[in-house]
């Protein structure tokens, strides 16, 4: 049996509609991701960009377990002395919703070059509507 390699050129993306009403932060940022990345596809291999372009709409409505609201912390450094910002998870959905989906599907994508170029197929709105 031989293992088939695809060329570089030869890359079908589709578009994925995900709704976030109602879907666990966690388990949602998963499937995301694994779009992202194609593992989904037969054609999957670590060193090819072959995922597909996801549009992920309501993330105002995204539901999280057990105390995540006020106990989940979200830092940032300014690079100043004393610059450590810190947002509650409840303080960063009322903020805006859409850096909590991203936040957590960069994070599980693999830490290499193409983390920054999957991340610009993913497409995350408010509300309902969306030009995609």
């Amino acid at each position: 049996m031989k293992t088939t390699v695809l060329k570089g050129n030869k890359v079908d993306r589709s578009w994925h509609l995900i709704d976030l009403s109602n879907q666990t932060l966690g388990r949602i940022c998963t499937q995301i991701a694994t779009i992202l990345m194609g593992k989904d596809k037969t054609t999957f291999s670590y060193h090819r960009d072959d995922g597909d372009y996801v549009v992920a709409i309501n993330a105002e409505n995204i539901k999280v377990t057990g105390k995540k609201l006020k106990e989940k912390i979200y830092y940032h450094h300014t690079h100043w002395a004393g610059g450590l910002k810190e947002l509650t998870l409840a303080e960063m959905l009322k903020k805006d919703p859409r850096k909590v989906i991203s936040h957590g599907v960069y994070g599980m994508l693999p830490k290499n070059k193409l983390r920054d170029v999957r991340m610009t197929r993913l497409k995350v709105f408010v509300g309902a509507d969306h030009p995609y």
